[in-house]
């Protein structure tokens, strides 16, 4: 009952199911891969507290996640991160299942309290300089591009203990100190930096929710012992704005013109339909996509935030100073979007609504539901909120090359989740013809964007393996290889055997990066 047994489960699979598959109209449809430019990235994607476990190892600081998860009742069933699928360790095994799928570059975020356990405020620990300098050196032996995240979420408690994190402006020291160190160590060989994973997720799960740490919120948000959720996460996410200009300073001014490399941040990006044709809901999906990326990537990109927020906030976001604009000009050199699912919004200005998320005014006045008179807007999922509607792949990615002048764009995650249910047999696990058909919706979505004049230059699976699922730990799957998670064991899903075959039609360059 070892792997090569697995294995062949696998490939009766493939022989049963991948025929039918292949002939469904999601596939027809990307076998032409004229629509892909030359050294278009395909990868897969992870973050380091999901994926590395070694929670203390080799001089590793506790960060907030390691802090968090170790709280009573704040993780679904009470598991932490400390071993995760122990990529640490296992890296060499998990490149290897990279090299069987094929692609030709891999997403993965540092651990910042592995190289710098105190922020600024201790030494640069070595261990964690050599266990990344090891692992970015095993990917391009293989041909494999790190396409490299500073902070994916976590952040050393040292700086929640000293002075609340990015709730105040001294984070925007320690993450240019951050991102400088890793510059300096990594840059000759990394050419794909991002700042953040998802800020907007970030700060609205833990300034406004407290799903997250630091679990800052106030009534009627959530339950948490501190916060102010109508104003807190406006104080994060001008911070981390802030952080983000500030590592694009250093790295345009000290590292750039020498390493060769680009820099960008990673947002999360809902596609928002109107619940009807009404001016007022319509003008509602323009609201929630302003408060929801638009929050982060204007101030960025443009200079300032969305007229949108500032109309209706007025003077609770914060403003940005003389000096702070002038850094914001660096920018970024390409966008990084995170897509799953869309959502239904209706207005909550001239009609009344429920409550719900998005229908306070911090948050827009704009509910967001997933149903329309009782009929969901796609598909469920294994995830509550993920409901599968392809063509919000084609709108988002539209929307942010009309919006911001056609920036390079790349899909740094897209992905399925399938429940963790002790009743299913290791063979439904790996038959996953829903995710196979998932990614290969949203890939001929993403098709027609690049297409109409779209300018994506990659798509990174969520993701390698099923991994801890930040407040759902091990109870939901996203990856494309299954993990035993008594024994760690890797096996390759149908979805790792589409996806291989996938990348080999599309013949996928790897001397040409």
């Amino acid at each position: 009952m070892g792997f090569l047994w697995f294995y062949g489960v696998v490939l009766i699979l493939e022989a049963i199911l991948l025929p039918n598959l292949s002939e469904s109209s999601h596939l027809k449809s990307v076998k032409d891969s004229s629509a892909f430019p030359p050294n278009f990235l395909f990868g897969t994607a992870s973050s380091s507290y999901q994926y590395e476990g070694a929670y203390l190892s080799d001089g590793k600081g506790l960060n907030n996640w390691d802090v968090y998860t170790h709280i009573p009742g704040e993780i679904i069933d009470g598991s932490t991160g400390d071993v995760a699928v122990d990529q640490y360790h296992q890296y060499k095994k998990d490149i290897d299942l990279m090299v069987s799928l094929g692609v030709n570059s891999y997403r993965f975020s540092i651990s910042w309290a592995r190289i710098l356990p105190k922020g600024r405020f201790g030494d640069v620990n070595m261990a964690g300089i050599g266990y990344y300098n090891n692992l970015i050196n095993a990917f391009l032996l293989e041909g494999i591009q790190p396409f490299l995240t500073l902070t994916h979420f976590d952040l050393p408690q040292e700086l929640e203990d000293r002075y609340n994190g990015f709730l105040s402006s001294e984070s925007q020291k320690d993450f240019g100190y951050y991102a400088d160190v890793c510059f300096k160590y990594f840059g000759d060989r990394v050419k794909f930096w991002t700042t953040f994973n998802e800020p907007n997720l970030q700060v609205t799960f833990g300034y406004r929710l407290g799903y997250f740490p630091p679990s800052r919120c106030s009534g009627p948000f959530g339950n948490c012992t501190r916060g102010n959720s109508e104003k807190e996460p406006f104080v994060a996410a001008h911070n981390m704005i802030l952080s983000h200009a500030t590592a694009v300073d250093i790295y345009r001014t000290k590292y750039q013109k020498e390493q060769g490399g680009s820099i960008g941040i990673v947002m999360s990006c809902h596609w928002f339909e109107p619940i009807s044709n009404s001016t007022a809901d319509k003008l509602a999906s323009e609201r929630a996509l302003a408060f929801s990326s638009n929050w982060f990537l204007d101030p960025i990109i443009l200079g300032k935030y969305p007229k949108e927020m500032v109309e209706i906030l007025g003077s609770t976001l914060p403003e940005f100073s003389k000096s702070d604009q002038e850094k914001l000009k660096n920018g970024l050199d390409f966008i990084g979007i995170n897509h799953y699912t869309s959502y239904f919004v209706q207005d909550c200005i001239y009609s009344l609504c429920e409550n719900g998320r998005g229908s306070s005014k911090t948050e827009g006045f704009c509910l967001q539901t997933q149903q329309k008179n009782g009929v969901p807007i796609g598909q469920p999922s294994g995830m509550e909120w993920l409901f599968v509607y392809l063509e919000g792949m084609e709108k988002i990615v539209t929307y942010v090359k009309d919006r911001y002048n056609n920036i390079p764009m790349i899909i740094t995650e897209n992905g399925y989740a399938q429940v963790n249910n002790p009743k299913l047999s290791i063979e439904e696990y790996l038959h996953d013809v829903a995710r196979v058909e998932y990614i290969s919706g949203y890939l001929n979505s993403l098709i027609t964007a690049i297409r109409k004049g779209a300018d994506v230059r990659g798509y990174f699976v969520w993701s390698l393996l099923d991994n801890f699922e930040w407040r759902y730990s091990y109870t939901k799957r996203f990856g494309v290889h299954y993990v035993d998670y008594d024994t760690l064991e890797r096996t390759p899903k149908l979805s790792a055997t589409w996806f291989k075959e996938f990348i080999a039609k599309h013949k996928i360059s790897k001397s040409n990066l």
